[in-house]
């Protein structure tokens, strides 16, 4: 049987869909009525094409990496109709839920779309399978990965998707440590736990154009270690580069756009910004030969000082209300994918670089 990195993801965006389906988890209530009553309802007289879009969209994934699981580990019989089942089975339960959140709506139409797009993504799935692309990219995973590169392959794929959430700093994930307070002073909130917590002496500081410059060199260093990882090539090492830059500049700016607007896709492209995608891309330049230890141990060093960097800094006002965007507004649905991957994607990373210490050269 096969190793696959498909069904980690599979189990991955499974998680995302529950939490941005029942997301704010708040207000449970009972309205006297079957959870399934909304199959047999009206439909909804207001919508608009991104949320058409949206319900599609967001389980095509989910359809096509379910689907690619069962393809590579040879369990190919059935497997559209099985991931489509699958997918309507955790739309409808999703749906279903619905119905006791008074901040979310139970729709027939939006489980419709989700298995339109969950069917969509098994049969895109099938389609490549059939035309010999899931061959072409085994073949293409053997020659430029290692053996074992299932757990940072997921982790790259993740990264794009974490920096759609909008982040106070540009490519700065991880920045939990304000939020965390909060949420755990609110859970004491009434009991004598409370008075235990810590308190600051001096409140957070706003970081300096210098230190939002090193964040953003680390932001972007980050990743293309955890690729030299599992990459042994000089020359892939450099074409992999490329495609990090390129995919977080365009993730960054997609992200900015859906925040503020078309017009602002570019607004974050600051000098001290500019100037940090310099020194990254001149950085990982030299390190283009480094063994693989030598990169674990340089993406430990990257991960701690870029940890303790975001997370010594405040969310401006500002960027709290472009938050309550994307929890409160018309991204409900993005919300719980891109949130918890901005959140803790460098610590996974962090546990995934952990687990490599010792380990020698890949095998490719």
């Amino acid at each position: 049987m096969k190793k696959t990195a498909a069904w980690p993801l599979a189990l991955i965006y499974t998680g995302l869909i529950l939490y941005a389906s029942l997301y704010p988890f708040s207000d449970w209530r009972y309205q006297g009525i079957v959870p399934w009553t909304f199959l047999g309802g009206a439909l909804p007289k207001y919508w608009t094409g991104f949320d058409v879009a949206v319900n599609v969209v967001g389980y095509v994934p989910l359809g096509f990496l379910l689907v690619l699981s069962a393809l590579r580990v040879g369990r190919d019989r059935f497997a559209v109709a099985s991931a489509t089942l699958l997918a309507g089975l955790l739309s409808f339960s999703m749906e279903s839920l619905q119905s006791y959140l008074p901040a979310r709506v139970s729709s027939n139409v939006d489980l419709g779309l989700n298995l339109l797009g969950a069917w969509l993504g098994a049969l895109l799935a099938w389609v490549m399978e059939k035309m010999g692309g899931i061959d072409r990219w085994s073949r293409f995973r053997s020659r430029w990965f290692a053996a074992d590169a299932r757990g940072a392959l997921v982790l790259l794929a993740m990264w794009p998707l974490a920096l759609l959430f909008p982040a106070a700093v540009p490519f700065g994930l991880g920045q939990v440590q304000e939020r965390l307070e909060a949420a755990l002073a609110q859970a004491l909130l009434n009991t004598p736990l409370l008075n235990w917590l810590p308190v600051r002496d001096i409140e957070l500081q706003p970081l300096v154009p210098g230190t939002e410059l090193l964040c953003v060199v680390l932001g972007l260093l980050i990743p293309c270690l955890l690729g030299y990882c599992i990459i042994r090539s000089t020359v892939r090492r450099f074409l992999f580069v490329l495609l990090v830059f390129a995919f977080g500049v365009a993730a960054t700016a997609l992200s900015a756009a859906l925040s503020y607007g078309p017009e602002h896709a570019w607004a974050w492209l600051s000098l001290p910004v500019k100037a940090g995608i310099g020194m990254a891309l001149f950085l990982v330049s030299v390190l283009l030969w480094v063994p693989r230890r030598a990169g674990i141990a340089l993406l430990l060093l990257a991960l701690g000082f870029y940890l303790s960097f975001l997370n010594q800094a405040p969310a401006s006002p500002y960027f709290a209300q472009t938050l309550s965007t994307w929890e409160q507004g018309r991204f409900i649905r993005f919300h719980g994918l891109a949130q918890w991957l901005g959140w803790l994607w460098p610590y996974a990373t962090l546990l995934y670089a952990l687990t490599q210490v010792g380990t020698g050269e890949p095998k490719n």
